[in-house]
């Protein structure tokens, strides 16, 4: 497949070109923001900045040029044209961005927000680029080629044996009475669950890292895992959904889905999501 060969040669590229997004849309907004340049989308848990347009312009200029003919599926273009999202589904190589994962945090002036690039073709992830840039961290990953973090190799490793598992979960904020009823099943003895953070694309960073053991999410937007979960699979961890099935990025995924640092976790998690009882 020539996007897979393309995939290996772009790495060194786009990670140039998420840098400079960075540089000059984002990193001179941060702290910097005033009221006029933030506004609420769907609601107030849901906002967009100047930065994160800007940025997203930014990078859907610089990466069809790099692969001519593909396309860019971004949170804020879908977000004022949602058939946008259709991309994802089609035969044309597709650029999965989110400028600004993490925009309340980036709104707060807190450094935990990152950008996520993904690129896929005909629903499989070829390369993933997520970049913190308050904290110069750039992790990318190769299809078969693994996952690295300013350069050094990424392994997940496995749940200490017999500790809590550590997992980060949605918060309850528009997911479905199912999802949150699910979710309330990891109240359990041997489970430490927390929200997320604010950013899912960091917290799929820590999984890599074997920091964290686990995210269980009950949304599917893919900018905000497309890079994470090919992140945590080329560092040797994995992910499904509820019905047991690999995430499907143009959606329609059983909801919530689990990411964990190993297979084993994924099942333990999703048993506990699903309701069933451990056997002796």
């Amino acid at each position: 497949m020539i996007e897979e060969r393309f995939a290996a040669d772009c790495l060194g590229p786009v990670e140039e070109a998420v840098r400079r997004a960075a540089a000059d849309e984002i990193m001179p907004r941060f702290r910097a923001l005033t009221a006029d340049q933030v506004a609420e989308k769907t609601g107030p848990h849901d906002l967009v900045t100047v930065a994160d347009r800007g940025a997203e312009a930014h990078l859907a200029a610089a990466l069809t040029a790099l692969l001519p003919g593909s396309v860019v599926v971004g949170e804020e273009a879908v977000s004022a044209d949602p058939g946008l999202y259709a991309g994802l589904a089609g035969d044309r190589p597709v650029w999965i961005v989110d400028p600004i994962d993490g925009t309340r945090t980036f709104v707060r002036g807190d450094e935990g927000f990152c950008t996520l690039v993904a690129l896929a073709h005909r629903g499989e992830l070829l390369a993933s680029w997520t970049y913190a840039p308050a904290r110069d961290e750039m992790a990318t990953a190769l299809r078969g080629g693994g996952a690295r973090l300013n350069g050094a190799a990424l392994r997940t490793g496995s749940p200490a044996a017999g500790a809590p598992l550590e997992i980060a979960a949605s918060y309850p904020f528009h997911i479905t009475p199912a999802a949150k009823r699910a979710l309330l099943r990891l109240r359990t003895e041997g489970v430490r669950a927390r929200p997320c953070a604010g950013s899912a694309g960091l917290e799929y960073l820590e999984i890599a890292r074997g920091t964290l053991d686990a995210t269980v999410f009950a949304w599917e937007n893919a900018w905000d895992h497309a890079a994470g979960l090919l992140l945590v699979a080329e560092a040797g961890g994995a992910h499904a959904t509820l019905a047991g099935a690999p995430f499907h990025l143009a959606g329609g995924n059983a909801l919530p889905f689990i990411t964990a640092r190993d297979a084993e976790t994924v099942t333990r998690i999703r048993r506990l999501l699903l309701g069933d009882r451990p056997t002796s």
